[in-house]
């Protein structure tokens, strides 16, 4: 007899709600594809929006996630959805988010302390590290190579003079945030002879580091690297970590990359910076408002690359998640701690 009862409430491809029926058969794993809405790509955990149900279907949706005892994915992954779901079913106790980041779907369920104590929620924390990792190095890389000079030369069909460039095994890189994410990029960077320093609010173990210090000492920073990398959560304590402040302060012509999260940096402030060549080169992938507006002057600078929050995004992801849920139900079963459990004071 199955222990635990799993509805999924987010689009997942069949054989994988069958791989992880047998990474662990003590599950009892419902799920209706027909009251899912398609995916538009492979990893795609929100599906078509286009899609809706007959209120026949939202009722047989609504009743499955009412009867679960976990859920592998936020519903609709919706913030307004999860608080329904939590206080319409007694019996939830676990609830495993898709994305890296699912903190901020919990925080916006705007759940009573109560609730947050009696359900684990968790997230996919890990599995995006290598390519959000490599989309960093690329960042660094492109910075450093004149990316945007090139690119201007190409379209206007110039031979461009011949230039210096400065190697990346001779620059400086701070690195902000050393979770999985941040200690992947140090790792690659270290190991294309870059100086990796890192940023973090306690002492980490972070392969290929010179040095950690506090976020309080990122300003001593700046003035002092040849490129910044964002791998931060979004916190109340990291709202606009990269300031307007701090931008005013950085080394002339710095590489700026994201790959945490948008609200991490005072996007006008780096807009403007751009502009007036303080920061020389960004490649972003996440944005404080997604998607990117239209009249967001990023679409159209030359010295920035935008990725529309696609780096994260591979050809295992799905497998990697599925297998990291299968391995937390059994740590659940078990009676073990579980991977990646979210904080609900600050989310993350």
């Amino acid at each position: 007899m199955a222990e635990l009862r799993v509805f999924v409430p987010t689009p997942l491809p069949e054989p994988l709600c069958e791989l992880i029926e047998r990474l662990e058969p003590r599950l009892e794993l419902v799920r209706d594809q027909s009251l899912l809405p398609p995916q538009l790509y492979a990893g795609d955990h929100q599906g078509d929006a286009a899609f809706t149900r007959t209120p026949e279907q939202q009722s047989e949706y609504e009743r499955l996630i009412d009867s679960a005892d976990a859920l592998y994915g936020v519903p609709g992954q919706s913030g307004t959805e999860l608080r329904r779901a939590v206080r319409a079913n007694p019996r939830l106790r676990w609830v495993h988010t898709t994305p890296a980041g699912g903190g901020s779907q919990v925080r916006a369920a705007q759940l009573a302390p109560g609730e947050l104590e009696s359900i684990t929620f968790t997230t996919s924390g890990g599995v995006h590290a290598e390519p959000l990792a490599e989309f960093a190095v690329f960042g660094v890389l492109a910075g450093a190579q004149g990316l945007p000079q090139l690119l201007e030369d190409q379209r206007g069909q110039k031979w461009g003079a011949r230039r210096p460039v400065p190697l990346v095994a001779q620059q400086r890189v701070a690195v902000v945030g050393l979770g999985g994410i941040g200690r992947a990029v140090t790792r690659k960077l270290s190991a294309l002879g870059a100086e990796v320093v890192g940023v973090h609010r306690r002492d980490v173990e972070a392969d290929g580091v010179s040095g950690i210090v506090g976020p309080e000492r990122l300003g001593e920073l700046l003035p002092n690297v040849d490129a910044v990398v964002l791998c931060l959560p979004e916190t109340e304590s990291t709202r606009h970590m990269l300031s307007r402040e701090l931008l005013t302060q950085v080394k002339g012509g710095i590489t700026v990359v994201n790959v945490g999260r948008g609200t991490t940096v005072d996007e006008k402030a780096l807009i403007e910076a751009l502009q007036d060549g303080r920061v020389g080169f960004a490649a972003l992938d996440v944005f404080e408002q997604e998607p990117l507006p239209s009249d967001s002057p990023l679409w159209k600078l030359p010295n920035v690359v935008v990725s529309p929050h696609n780096a994260g995004t591979y050809e295992d992801e799905e497998r990697k998640i599925a297998e990291l849920f299968a391995e937390n139900a059994r740590r659940l079963l078990d009676g073990e701690p579980l991977i990646n459990v979210v904080d609900t004071v600050e989310f993350y």
